[in-house]
């Protein structure tokens, strides 16, 4: 069984922790050709792709620019990655031997690297799945990758007991999974949060469950995915009737808001 996730946007190169390896990511190959493209990339061209204010546009340009294939230097892409999925992870809290079982079992979605493992060291940069990003092999992401990401995720469910993709990442990313190319089945993870009498998915909640449902299956180390369902964490339960053989749902009650205090008022 192999769990899916997406990356993060935000990101964090504060110092791995002490216990943890570093590998390199299998398809650096394909990042160093798309490397030569994102290299002549304009600060013009990422606002555009991207949506980016210039700061972050000038930023990622000096990324680009200083990105180098060959190197192995950088942090630990369940370390680097600092969004709402890495929340729920809490990677840094894993030991030695949860780490390694989470390198075998987990996978990240990267529009940069393709697919990750936990441990394998990546530079900082922004490049999301979605942009349309012209390259000698298509107009998108999804034309650069094409049946890559897929093989890599069977390469990396073959010598699993059960060889089942657990899609835990966004539309996005999951679209540059090639289904047409990728043998083993799939199963998606959906969360809903329950408020006066409707159900509904909210990305912020939803982000961190993913997240949660990879840590979940660090920890107790499960390796099918009917197991999954016992899922429990931060008030979710498993809903049989909203599930199928292709998605498991969970819900919950919807959190009430973080109270914020005023300024000069006592909470």
């Amino acid at each position: 069984m192999l769990i899916v996730l997406s990356p993060a946007k935000a990101l964090d190169f504060s110092a791995a922790p002490p216990q943890a390896a570093v590998s390199l990511p299998e398809l650096a190959d394909q990042t160093a050709e798309l490397a030569k493209t994102t290299r002549r990339l304009s600060v013009r061209d990422l606002k555009r792709l991207m949506s980016l204010s210039d700061n972050l546009a000038k930023l990622n340009r000096e990324r680009f620019q200083a990105f180098d294939p060959q190197s192995d230097d950088g942090l630990q892409a369940a370390f680097a990655f600092n969004g709402d999925v890495y929340a729920g992870l809490r990677a840094r809290e894993l030991d030695r031997k949860a780490l390694a079982w989470a390198q075998d079992h987990v996978r990240i979605l990267s529009g940069l690297y393709g697919v990750l493992r936990p441990l394998d060291a990546i530079q900082p940069y922004r490049l999301e799945m979605g942009t349309r990003l012209k390259t000698r092999r298509g107009q998108s992401l999804y034309d650069f990758w094409g049946p890559r990401v897929a093989q890599a995720l069977d390469r990396a469910a073959e010598s699993h007991r059960e060889r089942v993709v657990v899609n835990c990442a966004s539309g996005e990313y999951f679209g540059a999974v090639d289904r047409k190319a990728l043998k083993a089945p799939v199963v998606a993870c959906r969360f809903l949060e329950e408020k006066d009498g409707e159900a509904r998915i909210l990305s912020f909640f939803a982000k961190r469950a993913r997240g949660a449902m990879a840590r979940y299956a660090i920890d107790n180390r499960i390796e099918a995915v009917r197991d999954l369902r016992s899922f429990d964490r931060d008030g979710y339960r498993f809903q049989p009737h909203l599930s199928s053989d292709e998605e498991m749902t969970f819900s919950r009650p919807q959190p009430p808001p973080v109270a914020q205090t005023r300024v000069g008022k006592s909470a």
